[in-house]
Order: C-alpha cells, then structure tokens, then sequence
C-alpha cells in the first residue's frame, strides 16, 4: 500500500507491506498494489523503501495545496527486475543485513531509554541531598534548618521593605509630575514562608537536616498569562508555546522561535513579558517540562511563569519541576486535555537548602548530564549512521552490486531461472493481456 496525497510533501510514496491475507479496506488517499506471480512482494516492497524511490516521488508529487501521485507515476515508475530467483536472493539477503541492523538499533534505543531513567535517578538523588553528602560534611558553617529559614524571612523582608521605599518615592514623584499618568502600583504584600507540616511530609523525599519544604507558591511570585493571543507578531520578545520547551534541556533554543512581539504589542494585547531568571512550566496537556528564561519572552496560557527570589537559583527550580511531572500529573484536572491551574502550580512542596549548597547541588547535576547529553549525541549519530547502512544495502540490492557472483550463480541454477529477457516477454504479455480484458469489459457494458 502507498499513500498517493498528503498535505506533507514527506508522506507521499511512504509505504507498507501486507505480510499476510488482508479483509478490509483503505482510504481514498491511498493504492494498493497486487505484484503478479513474475514479481516478488518483498523485493517491490523494499523497493519502495528506497531513498531514490521516495526521491523520484518526491520530484514527482506536486499540489497547489497537497501533493498528489496519480496512478500513472507509480504505474509508469522504472525500475530493476531481475530473474525471479534473484529477486528472491536479494530479499534473503536484505532480511539477514536488516536483522543485525535492526538487533543494534533496538540497542541504541534501549540505551536511550536507559538514559532517559538516569537522567531522573541524578534528580532524585540530587533533591535528597545525595549528591552533595561529602560536601556537606566538608562545610563547618552551613546553617541549620531553622537558621536557613529565619535568613530567608529576613532577606525577603528586607527586600519587601526596600520595595516599599521605591514606591513611596515613585508616588510622591507621581503626584509631583501631576498624577498625569497611572499611580504607581504597590508592591504585593509579602507572603508568608511557611513550613509544610509533618502530615504533608509524608510521601516526600527524606531530606538533609539543614534543609526544610515549602510550597513553590510561597517562594516565588508568579504570572498567569493572558488568555487572548496576540494578533501581530513583528518584535524580538519571543512568543514561547509548549513545543518550544526541550523534553531534555532546561534551555529554550531562541534561534528556532519565529514569533516575537514587540514592547507595545506586548502592551496592547495585555501580555505579561516574563523577566530574565525566571522560570516557565508547561501546565495544559503535556505537564511539568520546564526551562529557565535568558532573555525576555512572552507565554501563551499554556505556561506558567515562576519569579524566584533572589535566595534561590532558578536553575535548581527548573530541575525540580521537572523531577515532579509525575506530581503534576496526579493533581491534574482532565476533561479532553489535562490542565493545572495556578493555585495547583504553586502548590508543590519545595526542599530549600543554603544558596552555597544549591550552587554546588546544580553543578553536581549538570556535570552528570553533560555525560548524558554527549551520550545521547553519539547515540543518535549512530542510529543516523544506521539508516544510512540501510539505504545503503537497499541502494546496491537495486543497482546489482549486493549479491555476489557465486551467489547469483547459484541463483542460475534454480529450477524457475529464467534470463531477464524471457522474463520482460512475459511481463508484456501479462500487460497486454490485462488491457485486452478491460477492453473486452468496456465492450459488454456498452452493449448491455
């Protein structure tokens, strides 16, 4: 079967054997094809497997607003049909290469998956201080748990109140200039750090005693976008939406995001531009990956935007998230998409340690994914190297350099060898006698 239409230009001519008797039927951007007794099934399918097939028909399928193959191109396609007992001795021979192609893929994608559960053990056990053990017990000043907590209350009330003083010199400047613009805006009162209690403590990770949980909500203040997308997009303020996000990297790639707004088309469509060392989360349909923010960027409402404070590196923040997918997950509303709100965003329970440890905890992790990354590189360079071995095969099986010249010598030898010659005749006559019937058909419908 071949699909003969598509909107993406790559799925035309992309096709699929039937290994077995099929009851059923096909969609109308689709054709099948039935190879005669002088054709082998397996060599037209692998055929079509082909980089110069799928290149021809390429070329070959054009649309104004689908790509299209008519019967005709596959129909009049040229292509190599050697004696039937080569046909067959090249298939055997593709099917044997293909196997131990296709044993070391399944491996490097089994090392894939190995990563992938790898990459999450160095998060656990980064957020349950294992990482940074013999660290700690090198220190001599770290602070304790209530230490740690009475610093970052003092911190944030220190700043909280530095706040406040640039908003009372914003506001006595405002009514000076005339109160001609809008008043100045109040800082947001300053939330509570409160500690989880020990009920809540329960399914969490086991963590040092000079670390202690709260929510993320109470640690970093946060930005719901607007809902209403923005109808021009002609700025350098990137406009990030879900695929934007790497399922691996907490760093968005910038050079592949189109769409940016400008500061005042930022302003006209009420759109919130999210500050440099922020952190963003996906929270509709594909939950919990997250990615720290570089350079000023716009959301859609697909994303949930973290402001931590100065006491905590968003790094650390971005990896924690996406530790917790599992989390989000579980607390999702679903109806036909999953979906978390803000209060659900902010409520999971955070471990905070000294901004000395955090450091050194984003190095430990860092320095073990970098391992990964170079892993998972060399990986899918081996997998690309692989389908080029197999376009390879396919290339010489169809230009008749993949057999040997014992092996085709023995394909001489099998009772049903026959010389491409005597095959071409039968392959004309198996032709002409089909356009005879049809002809015949056409006939006694006529007169009928």
């Amino acid at each position: 079967m071949i699909a003969m239409s598509s909107g993406s230009k790559h799925l035309v001519g992309k096709s699929a054997q039937s290994k077995g008797h099929y009851e059923g039927s096909f969609g109308a951007f689709c054709s099948v094809f039935r190879p005669n007794e002088n054709l082998s099934g397996n060599y037209i399918s692998y055929f079509f497997q082909s980089n110069d097939f799928r290149k021809n028909i390429s070329e070959i399928s054009k649309g104004s607003n689908i790509n299209n193959l008519k019967r005709e191109h596959i129909l009049d396609f040229v292509f190599p049909i050697p004696p039937l007992p080569i046909q067959r001795a090249i298939v055997s021979k593709i099917e044997a290469l293909f196997s131990d192609l296709d044993n070391g893929i399944a491996n490097f994608k089994k090392a894939q998956e190995q990563l992938k559960i790898y990459r999450q053990a160095v998060l656990k056990k980064a957020f349950e201080g294992e990482l940074t053990r013999e660290w700690r017990e090198k220190q001599t000043n770290l602070p304790t748990a209530e230490e740690l907590l009475q610093q970052i209350k003092q911190e944030r009330q220190n700043h909280y109140n530095q706040q406040i003083e640039e908003w009372k010199k914003a506001v006595k400047k405002w009514e000076k200039d005339g109160k001609v613009e809008k008043k100045p805006s109040k800082p947001t009162q300053l939330k509570e750090l409160i500690l989880l209690e020990e009920n809540d403590l329960k399914e969490l990770s086991i963590i040092p005693d000079c670390w202690f949980y709260s929510e993320i909500g109470n640690i970093c203040d946060c930005i719901v976008p607007n809902r209403d997308k923005p109808k021009s997009f002609s700025g350098d303020i990137k406009w990030i939406t879900t695929p934007d996000l790497d399922e691996k990297l907490i760093k968005l790639d910038y050079s592949k995001i189109e769409l940016g707004l400008t500061k005042n088309e930022a302003e006209k469509y009420n759109a919130r531009v999210i500050p440099v060392n922020s952190v963003i989360m996906t929270c509709v349909g594909t939950l919990g990956l997250s990615s720290i923010v570089e350079k000023e960027i716009v959301i859609n409402q697909q994303l949930h935007a973290f402001l931590p404070e100065k006491y905590y590196l968003p790094k650390l923040l971005a990896y924690y998230i996406r530790l917790n997918k599992n989390f989000y997950e579980r607390i999702s509303t679903s109806t036909t998409i999953q979906y978390i709100n803000k209060d659900k965003c902010n409520s999971l329970p955070f471990p905070l340690s000294s901004l000395s440890e955090q450091t050194q905890i984003v190095q430990e992790i860092e320095r073990r994914l970098s391992v990964c990354d170079k892993m998972e590189q060399s990986i899918k360079e081996s997998l690309a190297k692989a389908e080029a071995l197999r376009q390879s095969i396919l290339k010489k099986a169809f230009e008749g350099k993949l057999l040997t010249e014992a092996e085709i010598q023995q394909c001489k030898q099998e009772a049903d060898y026959e010389p491409a010659s005597e095959l071409l005749k039968k392959i004309t006559n198996e032709k002409l006698r089909m356009t005879n019937e049809k002809k015949v058909k056409k006939v006694k419908i006529r007169n009928s």
